[in-house]
C-alpha cells in the first residue's frame, strides 16, 4: 500500500533567480565540477551535488512562505474576518522573522562573519536580499489592506475610520473619552539636554512629536500604552451619525457591526493636552522590533533556570533594534532623530501608508459575525474515546491496549483523547508512574494540572520541562517552579540541546504485571494550539515502545547514554543515520529495478545533507513527493538533478504541523510520524523522536492523509525550480478538494 505520486513534475535547465552565485560557497573551486558516486553503483556524475546552485536560501524560502500567507488574506474565496486574521499572521509572523532571523543575519555581519550559507551567500548578502524580497510585500499588504480591504470591511459594517472622517458628535465623545480614559494614562517623555533619549519597548507603538517653545524645536516621545485598547469603538447610539467613508461614496451606511478609529488617533488629534504653553508641529506614529534570540552559555551556567532569566530580563530591557516602521510622511528631522537615537541605517527604515502594526487586526476575529469567518469547528471525540473520556465505560488503557490508536487534531479532540489519557492516568490508582516533555503549553494547562494532581496522590511524576522553548522561556519558567512546588520531579534536559520531542509515558500496576502506555506525537501538549495546528499522536502500550521511553527518559533526566533503541528513532542519536540508510536503500531499489518511493510531511526542509540525499535518490529514479508547509531549501524539478521530486505547500484555516514519513522499502512500506523536520537543529541540536506505525489500518489512515494533501487543489501550492509557488486551481468541472475542509466532513461524518 502506497499513495501514488501526484503527477506534477517541474524540469528546467534554467539557472535560478534565487541563487546567482553559482558555485561560489561549497565547491572547493569556483565554479567546479567534480565527480559523484553514487550508493551501490560505480557510475560516476558530473555534477557537484554540493554547489550552490541547488539549494535555495532559508531566510527567503521563508519569505515565501509568508507570501502565500498573504495570499490568503487576498484571497476572495477566503472569508472577509478570516482574510483580516490573516493579514494580522502574515504581520506577526515578520515580527517575529526581525526578531530571531534578521536579527541574527546583523549579528554575524557586526561580528564580521562571511561563511557563506549552502546556497551560496554571505550574511551581508542576505540581508541585501531579504530587504529587495520583503519591501513590496511590505508596500503591497498595506496597499491592500488600505484599498480594498478596509472599504469591503465598511461594506459589511465593520468600519475602521480615520479621526478625521468622524462627525462633530463622535469627536466631542472621544474627545471625552480622552480626557478621562486615556490622558491619565499616558506619560509624555521630553528629549533634551536633560531628558536622555527614553527606551522603547519592543514591538511597541509609539508616537514622535515635534513641540515648539518660542523659536525652539524639541523632540517628544509617547507611548500608547497596551493597557488601552488598540482600536477605540464608538458607542452604539454614535455608530451611524456618519456617510459611508473610504469610497468616496455618498451612499447611505449599511447597518454597522463596529465602527471606531485606532487609539493613536485619538491620542494625536489630542496631542496637544501633553504639551500646554506649547505648539504641536508634527505627531506621527513609529513602532521598532528588537533581537529578542537568547544566548544562553549552558556549559557555564551552574543554574541553567538563573541563565536563563537573566537572558529573559536581557531581553525585556531590550536588545538591538533591527527594524522601525513609520507612518508615512514624517519630517526629515523627525526621522533622523529617531534613525540616530535608535542606531539604524536607512534599509532598516520601513515606510508605512496607513496603520503601523497590523497584527493587532486579529482583535476583530471577535466580533461575533459568523457569515463573515469559516464556517464554525467543534473538535469531534471519536466514538471509542467517548464513553472513556467522560469516565463511564471502560477507560482510556483498556481502549489503547486493544490496538493502537491514532489520533489527528484539531480533526479530534485532544481534550477527549491525549488529555484524557493524561487525566485518568493522574487519577488511576493502577497508575505507579507518569514522565513527560513539556516543550510548549497552555497558560491554563490542564495536562500541568494533572501532572500536579498525579503527584499529589502518590505517584512517580517527572516533567522534563524545556526551558529554551523560543518566546516560551518565561511561561515554561513559571511552570517548572508551579510543578516542584507540588512533588513533580521536574529536570530541564541535556546541555547543549533543546528537548523538542513530544512523548508521554505512564506506567501501571495490571493485574500481576506492570504495563508501560505511551504518547509520542507530532505537536506540543497544548489544548488550545490542538484547536488550530494539525498533529498526529500514537497511543499504544507495545512493549518496545514503553522499553525504548523508558531508556530515552533515563538519557534525558540520568546519565545513560543509550545509543540503541528497538524501535524509536531518537535524535541526536541515530534519526539522521537512520533516515539517510532509508532514502539511500530506496536508491538501491530503484537501481536495481524494483520501486522507490519516498512521501515527507514536514514544517521545513533545510539540511543539506539531507537534500543530497535526495538529489542522489531524485537521479536514480526514486519518486519523490514532499509536503513541506514552510521553509524549502531544496530546487524540485531541475533536469538532471531532481526531476522526480515533487514539493507542494498545503496552507489554510489550519496550520499544518504533523511530520509523517514514507519510504517504499520493496513493499516493507516503513510509516513514520514525529516531531523533527529535516532541519540541522532538529538532527543534530534537539532531541526527537519517530516512532513507527505498525499497525495496518493506522497505515491506511496516513496513506489516505498523504493522498488527500498531494491531490489538494484548493489549499496546495506548487513549488518551481526557482523557489516561487503557484497555487493550484480546480480544473475547468473539477470539484474542489480542500485537505482540511475533506478532513472535517470526513470526521464528523464518522464520529
Amino acid at each position: 500500500m502506497s499513495a501514488t505520486p501526484s503527477g506534477h513534475k517541474v524540469s528546467t535547465d534554467k539557472a535560478s533567480k534565487d541563487s546567482p552565485r553559482k558555485g561560489k560557497a561549497r565547491s572547493s573551486k569556483a565554479g567546479s565540477t567534480k565527480t559523484t558516486l553514487h550508493h551501490d553503483d560505480d557510475i560516476p556524475y558530473k555534477i557537484d551535488l554540493e554547489d550552490a546552485q541547488w539549494y535555495l536560501s532559508r531566510e527567503l524560502s521563508w519569505l515565501e512562505f509568508n507570501r502565500r500567507v498573504l495570499h490568503e488574506a487576498m484571497d476572495e474565496r477566503t472569508p472577509l474576518l478570516e482574510r483580516l486574521k490573516f493579514l494580522a499572521i502574515f504581520s506577526s509572523n515578520l515580527d517575529e522573522y526581525f526578531m530571531v532571523r534578521v536579527a541574527v543575519t546583523k549579528q554575524q555581519i557586526d561580528a564580521g562573519v562571511n561563511k557563506r550559507t549552502p546556497d551560496g551567500r554571505t550574511p551581508i548578502e542576505h540581508l541585501s536580499d531579504i530587504s529587495a524580497r520583503l519591501r513590496p510585500m511590505f508596500v503591497k499588504i498595506h496597499s491592500y489592506f488600505q484599498h480594498e480591504l478596509r472599504p469591503q470591511l465598511a461594506d459589511d459594517g465593520i468600519h475602521l475610520l480615520n479621526y478625521a472622517d468622524l462627525s462633530t458628535t463622535q469627536t466631542d465623545y472621544l474627545d471625552r473619552y480622552f480626557n478621562e480614559q486615556v490622558f491619565p494614562v499616558l506619560t509624555p517623555l521630553a528629549v533634551d539636554s536633560g531628558h536622555p533619549f527614553p527606551y522603547i519597548s519592543n514591538l511597541s507603538l509609539n508616537l514622535a512629536v515635534e513641540i515648539q517653545d518660542d523659536e525652539e524645536s524639541h523632540f517628544a516621545r509617547v507611548k500608547v500604552p497596551k493597557v488601552l485598547p488598540r482600536f477605540v469603538k464608538l458607542p452604539t447610539q454614535l455608530q451611524r451619525d456618519i456617510k459611508l467613508v473610504d469610497n468616496s461614496s455618498n451612499q447611505e451606511m449599511p447597518p454597522c457591526h463596529w465602527v471606531g478609529v485606532p487609539m493613536e488617533q485619538v491620542i494625536s488629534h489630542n496631542i496637544a493636552a501633553l504639551f500646554p504653553g506649547m505648539s504641536v508641529k508634527d505627531c506621527f506614529t513609529f513602532r521598532i522590533t528588537r533581537n529578542a534570540d537568547l544566548s544562553v552559555e549552558e556549559d557555564e551556567a551552574d543554574d541553567l533556570m538563573l541563565a536563563i532569566e537573566q537572558e529573559l530580563r536581557k531581553r525585556r530591557l531590550g536588545g538591538s533594534v533591527v527594524r522601525m516602521e513609520i507612518e508615512s510622511g514624517m519630517n526629515e528631522t523627525m526621522r533622523t532623530t529617531l534613525m540616530s537615537e535608535l542606531r539604524l541605517n536607512e534599509e532598516d527604515v520601513y515606510d508605512v501608508d496607513g496603520f503601523v502594526g497590523l497584527a493587532d487586526l486579529m482583535s476583530f476575529m471577535s466580533l461575533p459575525l459568523s457569515d463573515l469567518k469559516d464556517p464554525s469547528w467543534k473538535p469531534v471525540v471519536p466514538n471509542v474515546w467517548k464513553a472513556a473520556s467522560s469516565g463511564e465505560g471502560e477507560d482510556v488503557f483498556s481502549i489503547i491496549r486493544r490496538r493502537d490508536r491514532l489520533v489527528h487534531h484539531p480533526y479530534q479532540a485532544f481534550s477527549g483523547t491525549v488529555q484524557s489519557f493524561i487525566t485518568q492516568a493522574a487519577l488511576d490508582p493502577g497508575v505507579l508512574a507518569i514522565k513527560m516533555t513539556l516543550y510548549r503549553t497552555s497558560g491554563d494547562s490542564p495536562i500541568v494540572n494533572a501532572l500536579i494532581k498525579a503527584a499529589e496522590n502518590g505517584k512517580q511524576v517527572v516533567a522534563l520541562v524545556e526551558l529554551k522553548a523560543r518566546f516560551d522561556e518565561e511561561n515554561n519558567i513559571n511552570w517548572a517552579r508551579t510543578l516542584e512546588r507540588s512533588g513533580v520531579h521536574v529536570v530541564y534536559g541535556l546541555m547543549g540541546l533543546k528537548t523538542h520531542t513530544k512523548v508521554a509515558l505512564v506506567v501501571r500496576r495490571e493485574t500481576n504485571t506492570i504495563r508501560r502506555y505511551v504518547h509520542i506525537g507530532t505537536g506540543n501538549y497544548n489544548p488550545k494550539t490542538a484547536r488550530l495546528y494539525t498533529d498526529l499522536g500514537l497511543l499504544s502500550c507495545r512493549e518496545e515502545l514503553g522499553t525504548d521511553l523508558t531508556d530515552l527518559f533515563n538519557y534525558l533526566t540520568g546519565y545513560s547514554r543509550q545509543h540503541s533503541y528497538k524501535k524509536l528513532l531518537i535524535a541526536p542519536v541515530s534519526l539522521r543515520d537512520e533516515i539517510t540508510q532509508f532514502i539511500r536503500h530506496e536508491v538501491k531499489a530503484a537501481r536495481h529495478g524494483r520501486t522507490g518511493r519516498i512521501i515527507a510531511k514536514m514544517n521545513s526542509l533545510v539540511d543539506p545533507k539531507i537534500i543530497s540525499e535526495l538529489y542522489k535518490a531524485s537521479q536514480a529514479g526514486v519518486e519523490i513527493d514532499l509536503i513541506i508547509r514552510g521553509i524549502c531549501c531544496l530546487r524540485p524539478g531541475v533536469s538532471g538533478i531532481s526531476e522526480n521530486i515533487r514539493v507542494i505547500s498545503v496552507i489554510g484555516r489550519f496550520l499544518e504541523h504533523s511530520r509523517i514519513f514514507h519510504f517504499h522499502n520493496d513493499g516493507d512500506e516503513r510509516f513514520y510520524i514525529g516531531s523533527a523536520d529535516w532541519m540541522p537543529r532538529n538532527l543534530d541540536r534537539r532531541v526527537e523522536a519517530l516512532v513507527p506505525i505498525e499497525d495496518a489500518s493506522l497505515r491506511s489512515e496516513l496513506v489516505d492523509l498523504l493522498e488527500l494533501c498531494l491531490t489538494d487543489n484548493r489549499q496546495a501550492w506548487e513549488m518551481q525550480s526557482d523557489g516561487s509557488y503557484v497555487q493550484r486551481r480546480p480544473k475547468k468541472g473539477e470539484p474542489e478538494r480542500s485537505t482540511h475542509n475533506i478532513l472535517m466532513k470526513k470526521v464528523r461524518k464518522s464520529g
